[in-house]
């Protein structure tokens, strides 16, 4: 029998770690690609004030879902013009992106702060509903992104590992010369998983608005796009260890909003600060082993498609 904490460390570990797991997905995606995006952050806001605003107008979460997912897209296709077809610099613009997704999303969802909504509906099968230690709490309440969370995971796995597409994405991210030379169009390949990983991130921040919160307020990612891209070095660019990624730093969200609701006496101060000391933690432990595991033409421009 699982203790009340434990309990509830395990519920807010699922449902916070879920919108981590998306966005780790869809960097994961992007970066296999021979891509950094360090723009994560802006389209997390930008899925999360697009997902709220259009649920608040039209009292439909599903449609402000649809919406959340296209913003994303559309967010990475701006950032895929950039350094793809431009051949920007990819950090400088990943950081103007994601100031751009701060001042966007803010002016967005600036209307709707305070508003009412009817969030995504959750659900929990009745035979889990039935066991007493599970009908306590919220385990296993949750909404259709929390539920489809782990089967995303295996599909991009399968994607990238065991197709063809997948291989070519990934050999563009190893070298990108060699994918030109071998019939492989980089360019395309680029930004077929820019978009699929910024639908993955608009349903990140949507499921943040639209399931966790129920709310917009401006900033309210709280870092979560830096610590998706911290979680793709932790699982070494593989979709399936980004699930335990996510829920280990999940659980660390989860347990420091149990301790403060418990009246802990640790500082409030320290206990917000545990997921990011998770993140330096992560970064310090895998920082050797991640060049063995990185893309090798990660961040590179590529001119030879021109």
């Amino acid at each position: 029998m699982m203790t009340p904490l434990a309990l509830g460390v395990l519920a807010g570990a699922v449902l916070s770690g879920t919108s981590l797991l998306y966005a780790t997905l869809g960097e994961t995606l992007v970066e296999r690609s021979g891509i950094v995006n360090l723009g994560l952050e802006g389209v997390l806001l930008m899925g999360a004030s697009v997902g709220f605003t259009v649920t608040a107008v039209t009292g439909n979460p599903w449609i402000g879902l649809a919406a959340a997912a296209l913003t994303g897209g559309l967010a990475n296709a701006l950032f895929g013009w950039l350094v793809v077809l431009r051949k920007a610099n990819q950090l400088a613009s990943g950081l103007a992106m994601m100031f751009f997704g701060f001042g966007l999303s803010a002016l967005v969802g600036a209307p709707h702060v305070g508003a009412v909504i009817v969030g995504l509906p959750k659900w929990r099968p009745a035979w889990l509903a039935a066991l007493p230690w599970v009908s306590a709490s919220t385990l296993f309440n949750y909404d259709l992104l929390t539920w489809l969370a782990l089967p995303v995971a295996l599909l991009v796995w399968w994607v990238l590992f065991k197709t063809r597409w997948g291989l070519g994405v990934r050999a563009v991210g190893e070298s990108p010369g060699a994918a030109y030379a071998s019939g492989r169009n980089p360019a395309v390949l680029q930004f077929q998983a820019l978009g699929f990983g910024g639908v993955l991130a608009g349903l990140a921040g949507a499921h943040l608005s639209l399931s966790l919160t129920l709310t917009w307020a401006e900033y309210m990612t709280a870092g979560r796009g830096f610590i998706a891209i911290a979680l793709v070095i932790f699982s070494k660019w593989n979709p399936l260890r980004a699930v335990a990624g996510a829920l280990l730093f999940g659980g660390a969200e989860a347990l420091q909003l149990q301790l403060q609701a418990r009246g802990s006496l640790i500082s409030p101060f320290i206990l917000d600060m545990m997921p990011y000391v998770l993140t330096l933690l992560v970064l310090l432990a895998w920082g050797g082993s991640r060049r063995l595991a990185a893309p090798a033409g990660l961040g590179r421009t590529f001119f030879g498609s021109e």
